[in-house]
């Protein structure tokens, strides 16, 4: 097959690790920068160009779409499926699970349980309302962050609504969040293919920190989940119309709460802890569901 992975940067690993497994099946693949795109729609046809080549017979996309690139990467991604060409991930799954509070809703409409959170207004703060329904500590987070960057744990009401208050001035939306103080710095993330969980790996904060990105210098643990936790992570991924996700779930006193789901999750962390070849897995997916998508 011919498979594009739509990727800014060709040397990350997750990028090098889904090329290496295309070649390990004998598959042609290119690496393409989906900002670099030129789409153009004309009776009767759509078109993808790349550096002014047109893009022709591609049997199946596999896109790495970063956090600032969503919204054109989402468009790129929805050319390619009106064409007929299989994606990992469909433009409306990506858009659906890259924003935090929409993918929020989605979860707790479908009766999955994440942390209290509160999408703020951008025009008026209020202090009160912060004191009223949050316990201290609590999370303050940009709704756009990625990686644990815009994330902030604010000890105090008072430096809670100033940080509200100062990304409601940047023009950011942002989420309060409740702390879920037992589970310490530590969530599970679980990577699913296919309605298949692939493997799980516990992450815990570095020292002094209480953000568990491997970004942010913490460490990872292969981990034994629970069925529940197994349960949950396969409905949030369904629910959201992705089949290749990383769920991250929180152990709470009152049992696992989603804490995010990623459509583009990185494959180093997960593939290093636990040995096994996930990039392999989503090739496998694409091998048996392409050929069934592609239009007659």
């Amino acid at each position: 097959m011919n498979i594009v992975v739509l990727s800014r940067n060709p040397a990350l690993y997750s990028t090098q690790s889904l090329v290496q497994a295309c070649r390990r099946r004998r598959h042609q693949v290119m690496v393409l920068d989906h900002q670099r795109f030129d789409l153009m729609v004309e009776d009767g046809e759509l078109s993808l160009y790349y550096n002014m080549i047109k893009i022709r017979d591609v049997d199946a996309i596999i896109p790495r779409v970063g956090a600032t690139a969503t919204r054109y990467g989402a468009q790129v991604i929805r050319q390619f499926e009106l064409k007929g060409v299989f994606t990992v991930c469909t433009s409306e799954a990506l858009l659906r699970a890259r924003d935090k509070f929409k993918c929020f809703q989605h979860l707790v409409s479908h009766g999955i349980p994440v942390p209290k959170t509160v999408l703020l207004n951008m025009v008026d703060v209020k202090a009160p309302f912060i004191r009223d329904h949050f316990d201290l500590p609590l999370v303050v987070k940009l709704k756009e962050s990625t990686h644990g960057l815009g994330v902030v744990l604010a000890q105090d009401y008072q430096n809670a609504h100033s940080i509200s208050e100062a990304f409601a001035k940047m023009s950011e939306e942002t989420l309060l969040q409740e702390f879920i103080k037992e589970s310490n710095g530590v969530d599970i993330r679980i990577f699913i293919v296919n309605g298949e969980v692939v493997g799980a790996m516990r992450r815990e904060a570095a020292m002094g920190d209480f953000r568990s990105n491997l970004h942010r210098g913490g460490k990872s643990y292969v981990e034994k989940l629970t069925s529940e936790e197994e349960k949950i992570a396969l409905k949030a991924a369904r629910v959201l119309g992705l089949k290749v996700a990383g769920v991250d779930v929180l152990r709470s006193k009152g049992g696992p709460l989603v804490l995010e789901v990623n459509a583009s999750p990185g494959l180093e962390g997960i593939e290093t802890t636990t040995q096994k070849d996930i990039s392999g897995k989503i090739i496998r997916f694409i091998e048996r569901e392409a050929p069934k998508f592609k239009k007659r």
